[in-house]
């Protein structure tokens, strides 16, 4: 058991790896879903065609959410989906529990460490933390391939059903885990991934997504039950734009909310941090356990709320 302090760090790590969703791909490495998927994928970070929807409210499972803890814990666990290799990091709350659930996806060039400040953040107030290490598209893998974010979506659905599985095995989560309210997160391609979750590979497990810094996947709609998104997006980040990640979250046919950081670029500052802490770890324990939403955007950044008090005709102010 790892005792954990709150700190402030950078999410990601370094400028390759802010530009890495624009760099080309090498071929080596497991396939994508075809040049027309790779090409989307790419050209989805400067705009999206996502266009706006209007919102069908979705309303939270009743519930009392968890305590927060003094501690987090951490275990590793080598999953696999279909060959692919999903070793997987996770923090949870030292308490009685149980605990939701939340699978969180990295950057490109990125891996689960490079998010650790923010993922035990959110462990602390209550939340079991899955932050799996992608086979293509991770720090120091030997077959990098950005078009393997097409793949994504399943691994981390895969990573879900397999945490799940150990609130009965033998081992630190038996009896920690609530299976019945289950989000998901990511930052940048680990965006990406969140967002193909609610659309083209549709978890309907799922009841609250958050995106860093991300665009759509492939194109696709949202689609299934309502569920509740949250964006996150710096106003000059020359990644992805933010242009790009406001028509997404436009687009989002159920409860939603931005936070536009002012001065923001692809990764989070440490100033920034706590905004992203707080108000990540708000968001959850609304759409996971009902209340008020509590978003505040402070200084840095503007915010658009439509959760509570959802709009119902399309579009939004920017």
């Amino acid at each position: 058991m790892a005792r954990v302090r709150r700190r402030s760090f950078l999410l990601g790590v370094s400028a390759a790896a802010a530009g890495a969703l624009t760099m080309r791909a090498t071929a080596a490495g497991a396939a994508g879903r075809g040049t027309r998927s790779a090409s989307q994928i790419l050209a989805s970070v400067k705009t999206s065609t996502l266009t706006p929807r209007q919102i069908t409210p979705y309303v939270p499972p009743a519930g009392t959410a968890p305590a927060g803890v003094n501690s987090v814990g951490r275990a590793d666990y080598p999953f696999i989906r279909d060959g692919r290799s999903l070793p997987t990091r996770v923090w949870y709350p030292v308490g009685p529990g149980p605990y939701p659930l939340l699978v969180f996806s990295h950057g490109m060039l990125s891996q689960p460490d490079d998010y650790a400040a923010l993922l035990v953040s959110w462990a602390l107030t209550g939340v079991v933390v899955a932050a799996p290490l992608y086979p293509h598209t991770s720090l120091g893998t030997a077959a990098f391939n950005a078009y393997d974010v097409a793949n994504q979506p399943l691994d981390a659905s895969a990573v879900l059903t397999q945490v799940a599985a150990q609130n009965t095995a033998s081992g630190p989560l038996r009896g920690r885990i609530d299976a019945s309210r289950m989000a998901a997160a990511g930052h940048s391609a680990g965006g990406i991934t969140t967002v193909g979750m609610f659309s083209a590979y549709r978890d309907e497990r799922l009841q609250a997504g958050i995106v860093l810094a991300g665009t759509d996947f492939l194109a696709t709609p949202f689609t299934g039950a309502p569920a509740a998104m949250l964006f996150v997006h710096g106003r000059k980040d020359d990644t992805v734009s933010w242009s790009a990640g406001h028509t997404v979250f436009e687009a989002v046919p159920w409860s939603r909310a931005m936070l536009s950081f002012t001065d923001g670029g692809h990764q989070t500052s440490t100033a920034e941090f706590p905004t992203v802490s707080r108000g990540g770890a708000a968001f959850l324990r609304w759409a996971l356990y009902g209340g008020t939403p509590a978003l505040s955007a402070g200084s840095l950044a503007t915010l658009e709320d439509q959760l509570s008090a959802a709009r119902t005709s399309a579009g939004s102010a920017s």
